[in-house]
C-alpha cells in the first residue's frame, strides 16, 4: 500500500466525509472538529502590558485531534488546511499549524492553505490546484477581534458582579444588541397614541360594479392624518359625503416594475428563516451548515448550498448562466431578462470578497432531494433555492390605477387605488417577506370606469383608529438593525442572540424580544457608567477598524492600544464608585419603569403598607429588588422577577388542553408546575397511585404559544428511532432528558444544541453529535462474558474504564491512551462499582451507622462523652442538610 503524502484538515466529520470522496487515494481527510486552541478562562489569557501576548490552552478534544493529525502527517508530504473561507476558518488553519509547530511535527512538511465556497467535485478540483499561504492580515483580525471581547468580558464582568449584584456577564457586542431591544422598550413605554380617524365610502359605476374609495379633501383642503381627530369631526365629515353626489373627475394608470432581491447573504438568509419559516437564528444556520457541508443523495454525499457566512450578494459568472438557463428551460425565455442582474450590497462594513448564498446547482430543484432532507432543511434549500433563481429572473410587471372622486363644487374628493399584475415575472417563484402584516402583492382591481361617469354613493363608514408604538424587535428586525448600523459580523448575530436569551437578559413572546428586569438593570449600568462601549456608532467604528486590519491597511496591536488605553481609564474610574452612586443612577433611569404613573394621579413610590416610606431601586446579596425607605421598620419588598414564560394567560388553573392522543383518546394538556412548563398524557389512575400518566418537559425551541398537538404527540413519544449508525450498525435514537436534547447509541450519549428540533434531526446531525462525544472515548475490545464493550472514558473526577454499569476508576499514572484491555478487566473485577451508586450509598451509609451504634453500645465511655459525641454528630447532620437544595 503506498504512504499518504497529502493530509487535508477541515473543521467537521459531515464536512471530511463529503471532501474525502472527491479525493483520491493520496490524501486523507481529518477533522479537527471547529477550534483546536483557546484562551483559557481566566483571567491573564491576554496580556496588554506585553503588546497584548496571549496564551492558548488546548482542551482534551483539541489534544486528541492534534494527535490525530500529527499521526497522520507522519510521512506526508504536505498539510493542506482547508477550513472554511473567512476569518474563523482561517484562525482555525493557524491554530492547526502553530499547535503542530510548537510540536515541531512540521519540519519536511510542505503547509499549504486551500479554499473553495462549495464542497463540489469541481470546487474542491480547483482549490486544491490553487494552494496558497495562510492569511495573515485575516488572523491578526481575529486576534483583535479575540482580545478585544476576551479584555471587555474580563474586565468590565467583575465591575458588574461588584457593583451590581445579581447580573451576569457583559459581551462587547451582545451589550450593545441588549441596548436596541431595551431602549425600544423604553420607546413603547413612553409611547402617547393619537386618535384619528378615517371616512370610507361604497360606490357604484353606471353598470352597478362597487368599489370603495377613502376621504382625502375636505373643505377644499388636503386632510392631514390627525385632521379628523375625534369623533364629533368624523361624523361631521361622514354625512357630508353622505350628502354629495360623486363622479369620476380623473382616471391615471400606469404601469410599474417591480425587481428581485438579490440572493441571500447570511444575514437576510436569517431574517427570511424567520419570517417565513419561523426558525430562529442559530437553527437556521446550523440547518444551513448541513446543507453547505453535504446530505446524501443516491449514496453520494453531495453539498447542495455554498458557504452560508458571507454578506456579498454577487454569484459567480457560472452559476448565473446555468441559473439562467434553467430559468429559460422551466419557465421560458420570457421570464429570463436580456443579459444578467449585478447586484451589490448596502450593508455596512460589508465584505464582498466571497460569493452569495447560492445552490450548488440550479438544475437540482428543492422537489428532486426533498426525500433526502430533514424537513428544517427541505424549507430552508428551498428558500435558498427560490431566492437564488429569482434574483436572476425577469421583473414583474404591475398596472397601477388611481381614480379621483369628486362632488360639483370640488370642495370633497375620495380616492380609490387598484393594481393588478400584468406580468408575474419573478414573482411566479418567489415572493420577499416582510416584517409586517401587510401583503403588498395582493390585486386590487377597480372596475371599468370612465372620466365624468356618475357614481351612486352606498354605505360611508367612520372608523376610528390610533396610531401604534414601534414594533419591538423580532430576531429578522434586530438582525436587519445590527447589521445596518454596522455592529457584529454575520456569523456571530446567532450567537449574540443566543447569549443574551442563556443569560436571561431577554426572552420571547410571540416571536419578539422584550427585555427582562434584570437586562433593563445591566443596560442602564452600563449607559451610566460606559456610554461609551455601549454606543452603536463607537462598537460599529470598532468593526471597520477590525475590517482595515483584515485587509492589512491597519496593524492590530495600534488598534488595541488605542481601545485599552481609553477603556482600562474607564473602568479604573468605577474603583471608587458606591454601590449608593449606582442605586441612584438606575433609579433614576428605570424609575418610570419600575413606578409608572397612576390613573388616579397618586404617587406610584408611596409605600402601600407605611405610607409615609418611598419605593425604590435597592441592591441585595442576590440582586436587585424594590423596597420601602423605611427599612428595617417597614419590610415592604418586591423581587424583580424573570418570567420564564409560564405565566400564559391561557393557562387557565395551570392547564390547557391541546387535544387528544390519537392512539389512546387521552387528553394531552399543557400544564404549568412548579419548575415551568410541562406536557401531560390523560389523569392519573385514582385506583392506583403507582401508574403516573406520561409527561415530557418542553424544549428552548417551543413556546407555550407555539406549541402544537403534534408537537406533543411526538415529544410525549420519545425517545425516537433515527436508524442504525453507518459505521457501527448500532441503534440509534433521539430524546429529551433533563439537560436538553440527546441522542442515543447503546450507552454512548451525544448531546445536541438547546436549539436542536429533537423532533425532525436526522442521522447526519445525530452522527456528527456521537462523533464529537466518541471523541473522548475509547473502546478497548469486548468483555469475555457477554461480548459487551468494554470502553476508557473520561470523567468529571478522572478517566474510568467502564463495562455495562460497572465502572472503576483509572490509577493516576495511568492516561486513557496507554490502558490495555487486560489491565481494564482486571480494575473491574477488583475495583469495579455501580455506575449508579445510589443503592451502594445508601447501604454504605446505613453499614457506618449501624457499625457506630454498635460501638456505642459496647463502649465503656463516660455518657457525659458520648452525649458530646452525640451532639457533634447532630450539628454535623444539621449542617448537612442545610446544604442539601
Amino acid at each position: 500500500m503506498m504512504a499518504v503524502t497529502n493530509v487535508v484538515v477541515v473543521e467537521s466529520p459531515a464536512k471530511a466525509k463529503t471532501i474525502n470522496r472527491y479525493l483520491g487515494s493520496d490524501y486523507t481527510v481529518i477533522a479537527s472538529f471547529g477550534h483546536v486552541r483557546d484562551l483559557p478562562p481566566k483571567d491573564g489569557s491576554v496580556r496588554p502590558d506585553e503588546n497584548f501576548a496571549m496564551s492558548w490552552q488546548t482542551d482534551e478534544r483539541g489534544t486528541k485531534q492534534i494527535a490525530t493529525i500529527a499521526k497522520a502527517i507522519k510521512g506526508a508530504k504536505t498539510l493542506i488546511l482547508a477550513t472554511d473561507p473567512d476569518r474563523e476558518g482561517e484562525a482555525i488553519s493557524w491554530h492547526v499549524r502553530s499547535a503542530l509547530s510548537e510540536k515541531k511535527l512540521l519540519k519536511n512538511i510542505d503547509v499549504q492553505r486551500v479554499t473553495f465556497n462549495e464542497i463540489t467535485k469541481k470546487a474542491i478540483a480547483t482549490a486544491m490546484a490553487a494552494p496558497r499561504d495562510l492569511d495573515q492580515p485575516l488572523i491578526d483580525a481575529y486576534l483583535a477581534r479575540r482580545a478585544l471581547d476576551y479584555l471587555v468580558g474580563f474586565t468590565l464582568s467583575p465591575v458588574l458582579w461588584r457593583k451590581l449584584p445579581g447580573s451576569r456577564s457583559a459581551g462587547r457586542v451582545q451589550s450593545v444588541a441588549l441596548r436596541l431591544i431595551c431602549e425600544r422598550e423604553a420607546e413603547i413605554e413612553v409611547f402617547k397614541p393619537r386618535e384619528y380617524w378615517s371616512i370610507d365610502g361604497l360606490f357604484s359605476t353606471p353598470q352597478k360594479a362597487e368599489f370603495k374609495a377613502r376621504l382625502t379633501h375636505l373643505a377644499g383642503r388636503k386632510l392631514e392624518q390627525f385632521d379628523l381627530s375625534n369623533e364629533a369631526s368624523a361624523v361631521q365629515a361622514r354625512e357630508a359625503v353622505k350628502n354629495a353626489a360623486f363622479g369620476v373627475a380623473k382616471i391615471e394608470r400606469k404601469r410599474t416594475k417591480r425587481n428581485p432581491a438579490p440572493p441571500f447573504t447570511t444575514s437576510t438568509l436569517q431574517q427570511e428563516a424567520s419570517r417565513k419559516l419561523g426558525m430562529s437564528a442559530q437553527v437556521t444556520m446550523r440547518t444551513a451548515q448541513q446543507l453547505y457541508e453535504g446530505v446524501d443523495l443516491n449514496g453520494e454525499t453531495i453539498g447542495l448550498i455554498t458557504y452560508m457566512r458571507t454578506d456579498g450578494v454577487t454569484m459567480a459568472a457560472e452559476a448565473v448562466q446555468a441559473i439562467r438557463a434553467h430559468i429559460s428551460q422551466s419557465f421560458g425565455e420570457r421570464y429570463c431578462p436580456a443579459k444578467p442582474r449585478a447586484y451589490s450590497t448596502k450593508a455596512k462594513n460589508a465584505q464582498e470578497a466571497h460569493e452569495a448564498i447560492r445552490p450548488t446547482d440550479a438544475t437540482r430543484t428543492p422537489a428532486q432531494v426533498a426525500s433526502a432532507l430533514t424537513p428544517d432543511q427541505r424549507r430552508l434549500y428551498e428558500l435558498v433555492w427560490k431566492r437564488a433563481v429569482a434574483s436572476q429572473m425577469q421583473s414583474a410587471e404591475i398596472d397601477q390605477t388611481a381614480v379621483m372622486l369628486s362632488e360639483p363644487t370640488d370642495q370633497i374628493r375620495l380616492r380609490a387605488t387598484g393594481s393588478i399584475i400584468a406580468f408575474d415575472g419573478f414573482l411566479t417563484l418567489y415572493i420577499e417577506g416582510r416584517d409586517d402584516s401587510s401583503d403588498d402583492d395582493q390585486t386590487r382591481l377597480l372596475p371599468a370606469m370612465n372620466e365624468g361617469d356618475a357614481l351612486s354613493t352606498g354605505a360611508v363608514t367612520a372608523d376610528q383608529h390610533f396610531t401604534q408604538p414601534p414594533p419591538r424587535f423580532s430576531e429578522a428586525s434586530l438582525v436587519k438593525k445590527m447589521e445596518e448600523i454596522g455592529i457584529g459580523r454575520p456569523s456571530t448575530y446567532a450567537s449574540i442572540l443566543g447569549v443574551l436569551r442563556d443569560r436571561n437578559y431577554v426572552r420571547l413572546e410571540s416571536r419578539r424580544f422584550m427585555p427582562e428586569d434584570r437586562g433593563r438593570l445591566v443596560t442602564a449600568f452600563l449607559t451610566s457608567f460606559f456610554e461609551r462601549y455601549v454606543d452603536t456608532g463607537f462598537t460599529a467604528s470598532l468593526e471597520e477598524q477590525l475590517d482595515e486590519i483584515s485587509g492589512g491597511r491597519e496593524d492590530w496591536h495600534s488598534v488595541m492600544s488605542s481601545f485599552w488605553n481609553d477603556f482600562s481609564a474607564t473602568v479604573d474610574k468605577t474603583k471608587d464608585l458606591k454601590i449608593s452612586d449606582v442605586i441612584d443612577a438606575l433609579d433614576e433611569d428605570l424609575g418610570n419603569h419600575f413606578f409608572p404613573p397612576r390613573e388616579d394621579g397618586h404617587d406610584p413610590r408611596r409605600c402601600p403598607s407605611c405610607e409615609t416610606g418611598r419605593l425604590g431601586l435597592k441592591l441585595g446579596r442576590h440582586g436587585a429588588f424594590l423596597g420601602c425607605s423605611n427599612y428595617p421598620e417597614c419590610r415592604v419588598t418586591r423581587p424583580l422577577a424573570i418570567d420564564d414564560g409560564s405565566q400564559d394567560d391561557s393557562l387557565k388553573d395551570g392547564v390547557r388542553v391541546l387535544g387528544q392522543d390519537p392512539e389512546t383518546g387521552d387528553d394531552i394538556t399543557l400544564r404549568r408546575g412548579p419548575y415551568g412548563l410541562y406536557l401531560q398524557r390523560g389523569e392519573p389512575d385514582p385506583d392506583n397511585k403507582k401508574i403516573k400518566p406520561k409527561r415530557s418537559t418542553i424544549p428552548k425551541t417551543l413556546s407555550s404559544e407555539t406549541i402544537t398537538l403534534d408537537d406533543a404527540v411526538g415529544l410525549l413519544s420519545l425517545p425516537r428511532l433515527l436508524g442504525n449508525h453507518p459505521e457501527t450498525g448500532e441503534k440509534v435514537e433521539a430524546g429529551l432528558g433533563r439537560f436538553g436534547p440527546y441522542v442515543k447509541m447503546g450507552s454512548i450519549y451525544g448531546t445536541l444544541g438547546k436549539d436542536d428540533n429533537v423532533l425532525t434531526i436526522g442521522m447526519d446531525q445525530a452522527v456528527s453529535a456521537l462523533a464529537r462525544k466518541l471523541a473522548s472515548i475509547r473502546t478497548l475490545g469486548t468483555h469475555p462474558k457477554d461480548e459487551e464493550n468494554v470502553m476508557v472514558r473520561k470523567g468529571r473526577f478522572g478517566p474510568y474504564v467502564q463495562h455495562g454499569q460497572t465502572v472503576a476508576t483509572l490509577p493516576k499514572d495511568r492516561s486513557m491512551d496507554d490502558v490495555t484491555l487486560d489491565e481494564a478487566l482486571t480494575l473491574l473485577e477488583e475495583k469495579g462499582k455501580p455506575l449508579k451508586g445510589g443503592t451502594r450509598k445508601k447501604a454504605a451509609k446505613t453499614t457506618k451507622t449501624a457499625t457506630t451504634r454498635k460501638k456505642a453500645s459496647s463502649s465503656t465511655t463516660p455518657r457525659k462523652k458520648a452525649t458530646s459525641s452525640s451532639k457533634r454528630t447532630t450539628t454535623t447532620k444539621s449542617r448537612a442538610t442545610k446544604k442539601t437544595p
